[in-house]
């Protein structure tokens, strides 16, 4: 792809933590994609506004764009709002996500819903919806926000993890249909990130958690973390985990499962 024309890069979860910081690096001098073109989408105009301003980007390189990735059928329009707009997109970032502090035991069915409905099938429903004007094109990047724990199973995260999980399998196979047609798939794994996710995650019934969690409070800043997934996506790495020590998880996994297992049952679960 030419980045010298000002490529045209979508942002899911654009109003604050990950999605935030990809945008305001996305807008830096040294980006690896410069004069981009930036759509910024999540369900708060307010902050996406905020985030748009922070930029510094010219009016016309940026387009405010609220969605709910829940609402699935309003997804196609919002694609179409975006062409309009610029014609083309060459990269989705997708960032939306909300995770858990619960027990199988103890966690209701709506739950595991209400994660598998945003962090699973609303990607889905957006990467359909993007998908044929892409093939159209005959290039276009999805670059997906999984995590560690899309590698493996933690404590209090059943519903997360299997979310996340479930994300590996659709765009493993997304991209190997899709690499002959020109199209990409970066799936990035964070480790802990100080973002506001923990403060979100949903209780047992539902409820907000409300707390900030340790790991995440002196985890890898966002700003550190995003141009380190930008390198990688301008690299066209397929797969890609970024982070502190808790990355190395993913490869004890690979080679030592027994071990991993004792370790994470040994572990916290808070």
């Amino acid at each position: 792809m030419d980045v010298s024309a000002g490529q045209v890069i979508w942002i899911t979860g654009a109003s604050s933590g990950i999605g935030e910081a990809l945008g305001l690096a996305l807008a830096q001098p040294d980006s690896p994609f410069p004069n981009p073109r930036l759509v910024l989408s999540a369900r708060r105009a307010e902050e996406l506004q905020r985030v748009a301003d922070l930029t510094g980007l010219p009016s016309q390189h940026l387009l405010v764009l609220p969605l709910d990735m829940t609402d699935v059928a309003s997804l196609p329009a919002h694609v179409d709002t975006v062409f309009q707009h610029f014609g083309r997109i060459d990269y989705v970032f997708q960032n939306a996500g909300i995770t858990q502090r619960s027990t199988v035991a103890d966690t209701d069915l709506a739950v595991y819903h209400r994660l598998m409905d945003v962090n699973f099938f609303g990607v889905v429903a957006l990467t359909k919806a993007v998908l044929p004007a892409m093939l159209e094109q005959g290039k276009g990047h999805f670059v997906v926000t999984s995590s560690v724990a899309g590698k493996l199973g933690t404590k209090q995260r059943s519903g997360y993890c299997a979310s996340k999980h479930a994300l590996h399998g659709f765009f493993d196979a997304l991209r190997a249909e899709t690499h002959a047609a020109g199209l990409r798939v970066t799936l990035v794994c964070p480790g802990y990130i100080q973002t506001p996710i923990s403060l979100h995650a949903l209780g047992p019934d539902g409820q907000v958690h409300g707390k900030m969690d340790k790991h995440q409070e002196v985890g890898m800043p966002a700003a550190v973390f995003a141009q380190r997934l930008l390198r990688a996506v301008k690299q066209q790495k397929e797969e890609v985990y970024i982070g502190g020590s808790e990355t190395y998880g993913i490869y004890i996994k690979r080679f030592f499962p027994g071990l991993l297992s004792r370790i994470l049952r040994n572990r916290e679960g808070s």
